[in-house]
């Protein structure tokens, strides 16, 4: 699978950027596990997918699409 390689490098190695970018606080990262996903339906791609930890469920995902 082919990921968006600058914006995945980005938030791979700081993902408290996108928080800030969305006006959250860094912080927020914390919870938070940033992956691709792709789905099984003609190859829909979600090329960056910021999913909240086990220990948090109830925070909302955030996603890039392409």
């Amino acid at each position: 699978m082919k990921t968006d390689s600058i914006f995945y490098q980005i938030f791979q190695q700081f993902p408290a950027s996108f928080f800030q970018l969305i006006n959250r606080p860094a912080s927020e990262a914390n919870a938070y596990q940033f992956t691709s996903v792709e789905l099984k339906q003609l190859a829909f791609r979600i090329d960056g997918v910021f999913l909240p930890k086990q220990e948090q469920p109830s925070q909302p995902f955030y996603s890039h699409f392409k």
